[in-house]
């Protein structure tokens, strides 16, 4: 993929997070061109801006020839998640490993798309993980810290979200992955998630369980991987969706489609696509974030090679693109548009 985002530092000062009980990064690095970080592959990218840090949290691909993966060599391969800060989206700390799935007790592994949430004064990690009996699916569980990249410890002592709560109709598995969170205006927080049925509701103020109705959102070519933003007046569903190119090996790719709404329950309105199939990559996870006055989509693609190893489905890299908006809230198409 070429690179479409490129941001120049004049007299950046680089700077460390103000939280005081935050530590020290692993290592730093300079964003000037995608993917963005460096020295390791990434994916299922989640920002969250607190004050005027951006902090970044991504699932850890590491599927190699000697650890395949369940899905084979060209599968995914994920143990942990990570965490990024930046004050100015060039200069970047990392800070590692944050969270494993096996941290917590009925943990097993697959460390796939996650977000984080600053809450009343903590930091609330919502994953998407495989868990052991008595569940033996995927489940969305809830960690929880004083710092924004941890320790975490188990919010609930069991899945929030697990499989015997939704029903994904004919296929029926792996349905309860992907939590994307958002505070709405009135303080009430909402969850949406869902592979194959695209799943929505409110949850309880102490952010332990489901208050009420598990609604299912009718939007249209949905896969996965659901992402809640609100910019005015105006709900955005941005999310991994049928129509895109195939790639190698990999059958036909994901596009980000999205819909927006003027109640967080809808009624949806689908608006198109926003950006066509990541290069090299079945799957696209997106994010919409503003920070410092600018918009920007995270996702990524599989075209990074680190030390001589080559991206691919699984092994994926995140990538970041500026975010334009019309006079009616329509986001502008990026590029690899599927026409």
């Amino acid at each position: 993929m070429k690179n479409h985002f490129k941001l120049l530092a004049v007299c950046a000062v680089f700077a460390f997070c103000a939280c005081s009980n935050l530590p020290a990064p692993k290592s730093t690095f300079t964003f000037t061109a995608n993917p963005l970080v460096p020295n390791y592959f990434t994916s299922d990218p989640a920002p969250m801006v607190v004050g005027n840090t951006l902090y970044l949290y991504t699932g850890h691909d590491e599927c190699y020839e000697d650890r395949p993966g369940y899905e084979g060599k060209y599968g995914y391969n994920l143990t942990n998640w990570l965490a990024f800060s930046t004050k100015d989206m060039i200069h970047w700390n990392d800070y590692g490993v944050v969270l494993t799935p096996t941290d917590l007790a009925y943990g097993e592994g697959e460390a796939w798309a996650a977000q984080m949430l600053h809450y009343k004064g903590k930091y609330y990690y919502f994953v998407s993980m495989q868990a052991g009996e008595p569940y033996g699916t995927k489940v969305i569980s809830v960690g929880v810290g004083d710092s924004p990249v941890g320790p975490f410890t188990d919010h609930i002592g069991a899945p929030l979200v697990s499989d015997d709560m939704t029903d994904n109709g004919p296929r029926g598995w792996w349905n309860d992955i992907d939590p994307t969170v958002l505070v709405d205006t009135d303080g009430s927080v909402w969850m949406s998630w869902g592979n194959g049925s695209c799943f929505l509701a409110k949850l309880t103020e102490d952010l332990k369980a489901i208050d009420g109705e598990i609604i299912t959102l009718n939007v249209p070519q949905y896969i996965e991987g659901p992402w809640l933003a609100k910019r005015g007046d105006l709900y955005y569903l941005v999310y991994a969706g049928f129509g895109g190119r195939p790639q190698p090996g990999q059958g036909f790719g994901e596009v980000l489609n999205y819909a927006v709404a003027k109640s967080i329950t809808g009624p949806w309105e689908f608006r198109g696509q926003l950006r066509g199939t990541s290069e090299n990559s079945f799957t696209t996870h997106p994010a919409i974030v503003e920070f410092k006055g600018e918009w920007y989509l995270f996702t990524h693609d599989g075209t990074q090679v680190i030390d001589g190893v080559k991206g691919s489905g699984g092994r994926r890299s995140v990538i970041i693109e500026r975010l334009e908006f019309d006079a009616d809230g329509n986001m502008k198409p990026l590029p690899f548009f599927e026409k």
